[in-house]
C-alpha cells in the first residue's frame, strides 16, 4: 500500500511494506520512479533521515527542472544560489524567486539541506556523473584547536571534511529547552504512572522520543552487575527495530543481539534511581499482564488499551501536560537538548561526555568519533549524578544482589529482572 503527498510535479511517495516498515522515494507526475534520487534515497533506507533528505531533494529537484539544469551540468555556484533562495546568506544574485509565499528556511534546515545536497552529488559523481562537482563538494579543511580538542586522537588529525554550502557563522545554543522547573511542574501535572515514567526518562535519560516508545521489556537492566555484563549499573539498550508495532524506531543502529533471552549490544544508556522508581511503579500498577507484545509503554484507555503506545501518543500527552501545567507546547526532543547540555555545564565542557551521555552522534562527530568514554569513568559518573541531583553522600542503590529483592530509602521493592 502506498501513499503520497503532491509537492508540485515531483512529490514524495511513502511505501508501506509489509513487515511494517515504511520508506520514501520521489516520483514524476505519471507515477514512475525518480531513479536518481531513488538510489540516493536508499542509501538511507529504515532511517527518519530518509524521510527529511526526500522532502528537501524534491524541492530541489522541482527548481533544477524549472532552471532547466541537468546533474551533469550543475556547478557549486548553482548549489550556492539555489541554497540561496531556500534561506541562506549569499552573495551573489539569485534570479527568478523560488518558494514565493513560503518562510526560508532556518539554520537548522539549511545544515541539512546541505548535507543532502552533498551526500546527492556525492553520489552522483561516485557513480561517474558531474565529477567536477563532487571534487569541490569533497573537499577538506585544516582541524582548528576546537576540532583537536573535541576530539579523540585529535592531535594526530591532518584534515577535515567540509561542506561548501554549510551555513557560515558560529553555532548557537540551541534554543529550544525546557523552562526552568518544568520537569517538576510537569510531574505534577501528569496523573498516569506511565507518563510520570516518561517525564522522568526523557529528563533524565536523554532518550529520543522513538527510542522510548520502541524500548522492549527485555532492554532494560535495571538492576546492578546485570547478566549482559557491558555495565555495571543500571542500564539500558536501546536497539533498532524497524518492525515494531507501534512504528517507533531508534534512530541509532549499533549492532544487538539476543542470546538466551538476554539483550547485548545496541546504545547502552546509563539509568538514574528516579527512572528505576518510575519503571517500578508503572509496572506493578498499569502494566497489563500477559502483554505478548513485550513492549515497554501501552495505551491506557480505549480500544486498544494494552497495545504498544505510539510516539504521537506520547507528543499529545506532553503537549496537553504542558499547557495544564502552564509551559506551553512541551516537545519531547526538548528534554533531550537540556539534558545534553545540564550533561556539558556539570562535565565542565567535556564533549565526549556529553555526546556518549546523550548518544549523540551527528555527522559532524562521526569523522571525529575514534572511541567512546567509559561508562564506568569517574568524570563520568559525576557528571551524571550531578544532573540527577545526587551527591557522593547519598547515593541511593536499587536491587544490588542478584538473588534477593531489595528495598531503597524510598519504599519501593525491586525485584531482578
Amino acid at each position: 500500500m502506498a501513499r503520497h503527498v503532491v509537492v508540485g510535479d515531483l512529490r514524495v511517495q511513502r511505501i508501506e511494506r509489509k513487515d511494517g516498515r515504511r520508506s520514501w522515494t520521489i516520483v514524476w507526475p505519471e507515477g514512475t520512479v525518480h531513479a536518481e534520487a531513488d538510489r540516493f534515497l536508499r542509501l538511507h533506507d529504515g532511517s527518519g533521515t530518509q524521510r527529511t533528505y526526500a522532502y528537501l531533494l524534491v524541492d530541489h529537484l522541482r527548481w533544477l527542472e524549472r532552471e532547466c539544469l541537468a546533474f551533469a551540468a550543475v556547478q557549486l555556484r548553482d548549489l550556492e544560489r539555489y541554497m540561496g533562495m531556500v534561506g541562506a546568506e549569499v552573495r551573489m544574485p539569485l534570479g527568478e524567486p523560488w518558494r514565493v509565499g513560503k518562510r526560508p528556511y532556518g539554520r537548522s534546515a539549511l545544515s541539512i539541506a546541505a548535507a543532502c545536497l552533498k551526500g546527492f552529488y556525492l553520489h552522483q559523481s561516485s557513480l561517474g556523473v558531474n565529477g567536477e562537482l563532487g571534487r569541490k563538494l569533497g573537499t577538506s579543511r585544516l582541524p582548528s584547536r576546537v576540532d583537536r580538542r573535541r576530539s579523540f586522537l585529535g592531535h594526530v588529525k591532518s584534515s577535515l571534511p567540509t561542506n561548501p554550502l554549510a551555513p557560515k557563522g558560529p553555532h548557537r545554543r540551541h534554543p529550544k529547552m525546557l523552562p526552568d522547573g518544568a520537569r517538576e511542574r510537569l510531574l505534577e501535572t501528569v496523573n498516569a504512572a506511565r507518563d510520570r515514567l516518561v517525564v522522568t526518562w526523557l529528563a533524565d535519560g536523554g532518550l529520543r522520543i522513538g527510542e522510548l516508545c520502541g524500548l522492549h521489556l527485555v532492554d532494560l537492566h535495571l538492576r546492578e552487575n546485570a547478566a549482559c555484563g557491558e555495565c555495571h549499573t543500571p542500564h539500558l539498550h536501546v536497539c533498532h527495530r524497524p518492525g515494531n508495532p507501534n512504528r517507533a524506531e531508534a534512530k541509532t543502529k549499533h549492532p544487538w543481539r539476543v542470546e538466551h533471552g538476554i539483550v547485548t549490544g545496541g546504545l547502552i544508556k546509563r539509568v538514574s534511581p528516579a527512572m528505576v522508581h518510575t519503571y517500578f511503579e508503572y509496572v506493578t500498577t498499569e502494566y497489563p499482564r500477559g502483554a505478548a507484545h513485550g513492549m515497554l509503554l501501552v495505551q491506557l484507555h480505549g480500544a486498544d488499551t494494552g497495545q504498544p503506545w505510539a510516539p504521537v501518543g506520547a507528543r499529545r500527552m506532553l503537549g496537553r501536560a504542558g499547557k495544564r501545567a502552564g509551559l506551553g507546547v512541551v516537545k519531547p526532543h526538548a528534554f533531550r537538548h537540556s539534558f545534553t547540555s545540564a550533561v556539558l555545564d556539570a562535565a565542565d565542557g567535556n564533549t565526549l561526555i556529553a555526546r556518549d551521555a546523550g548518544g549523540w552522534a551527528s555527522a559532524a562527530m562521526v569523522d571525529e568519533v575514534y572511541g567512546h568514554v567509559d561508562v564506568h569513568d569517574p568524570v563520568f559518573d559525576a557528571a551524571l549524578r550531578t544532573v540527577w541531583g545526587e551527591t557522593k553522600g547519598r547515593r541511593r542503590r536499587c536491587c544490588r544482589s542478584s538473588r534477593m529483592p531489595a528495598r531503597d530509602e524510598t519504599g519501593w521493592r525491586c525485584s531482578p529482572r
